[in-house]
């Protein structure tokens, strides 16, 4: 795909401190062996899970309504109100919901209105219709099976191939409702900027993923700490955690380099943990709940399973790797979970999960001294021990 960039702005506004000091960390309470939010924020997230949810019907309206019975592309709307509502709602949401829990902490009492809260609705629909946008496409390139719970859309009868196109259409409508709701505000430019950057970031990622796991190339030296980290940073953190706060931030008029750049390192190192997750959950996971069959191994992924593992073979666990890795066959890949089991990746992961998560907070409490540690503390406790 092709788009021509904006170029960021030379100049950056004065910084505004939305904090003297950072806010003291709500109390993590610990249930079940995971981390829960404090008791007087779920009523509010309930509730902005509920609105958050009916917005979506305006969404939809938004994208579709005016031109559906257009002589000319009426037959074309038709079927972009079929993608949105097969690929944007059905997930965890959590993307879209965190850009109004992150403005909820950010914005000061006068930015607070009920004008301003729907903004974050619209725009954390904008973050999801962007996921949409990519694991539509991420679907047809690792020719997965199942996503969310439903059949991948490609999959669908009638569908197939075309499905690039759709994945386009789901990008556009980013920038269909950016422009007719925040056109006036005085941050347009900079959340245009925002997902422009953090769409070509992405791409970035997934070229890197694609060429470190070419099915006709099965290399085992291509999967090193240091190729698995560029991976994970640009084709996950950039657009799982950076956008989402960024954009929360941008509405709340934070728009200065510092603040930016603190959020960014927590950000973009948390969007590793939950990689990392997301990597184990793969194999691990269960589908009935991950809403998803794992296919890294089949699919000669840079897993950061596999490259933990390549740190603890012998040489002949190595040519298990070399013979099973990257195969099709049912088989192959029961050989290569019997050696993760051998060399007791569960218990490695545990070990990884408790040590990042104390590492996240150590950078909270670095980097949070213009900003509120709730809203990265929120996500961390969304994302530690999770189970999808």
């Amino acid at each position: 795909m092709y788009r021509q960039l904006l170029l960021y702005r030379a100049v950056f506004r004065a910084p505004r401190l939305c904090r003297s000091t950072c806010a003291a960390p709500r109390e993590l309470a610990r249930s079940h062996g995971s981390w829960t939010m404090s008791l007087d924020k779920k009523p509010q997230i309930k509730a902005d899970v509920k609105e958050f949810d009916r917005v979506f019907t305006q969404v939809v309206e938004d994208l579709t309504q005016e031109d559906l019975h257009h002589p000319e592309i009426g037959d074309a709307i038709k079927r972009l109100r079929e993608v949105v509502e097969y690929n944007a709602p059905g997930g965890k949401r959590n993307r879209g919901l965190s850009v109004i829990a992150s403005f909820r902490e950010l914005a000061s009492p006068k930015q607070q209105t009920e004008e301003n809260f729907k903004m974050a609705l619209i725009i954390g629909w904008c973050v999801e219709l962007f996921q949409a946008f990519f694991l539509v496409a991420d679907d047809i390139m690792d020719q997965s099976v199942t996503r969310r719970g439903q059949v991948c859309w490609y999959r669908k009868e009638g569908v197939g191939l075309d499905a690039i196109n759709d994945s386009y259409l789901l990008e556009a409508t980013v920038y269909q409702l950016l422009r007719k709701y925040t056109r006036g505000q005085p941050y347009y430019l900079n959340l245009l900027e925002l997902f422009l950057q953090t769409a070509y970031q992405t791409e970035l990622g997934q070229s890197l993923d694609l060429m470190t796991a070419q099915p006709s190339k099965i290399d085992l030296d291509r999967f090193t700490e240091q190729r698995y980290k560029a991976i994970v940073k640009y084709k996950t953190a950039f657009y799982s955690f950076y956008l989402p706060v960024a954009a929360a931030m941008y509405m709340a008029a934070i728009d200065g380099e510092a603040e930016q750049s603190s959020a960014k390192t927590i950000l973009l190192e948390m969007g590793e943990f939950f990689q990392i997750q997301d990597d184990y959950l793969d194999c691990y996971g269960d589908p009935e709940i991950t809403g998803k069959i794992g296919t890294d191994i089949e699919d000669n992924k840079c897993s950061w399973l596999v490259v933990q593992a390549l740190k603890k073979v012998n040489v002949q666990q190595r040519q298990v790797l070399e013979e099973n890795y990257g195969r099709s066959e049912q088989e192959k890949t029961a050989k290569v979970k019997a050696l993760y089991d051998e060399l007791d990746m569960r218990g490695i992961y545990g070990q990884y999960e408790d040590e990042s998560y104390q590492r996240l907070t150590g950078l909270i409490n670095k980097h949070c001294t213009a900003l509120p540690r709730e809203v990265f503390l929120a996500f961390a406790q969304k994302i530690y021990k999770r189970q999808k």
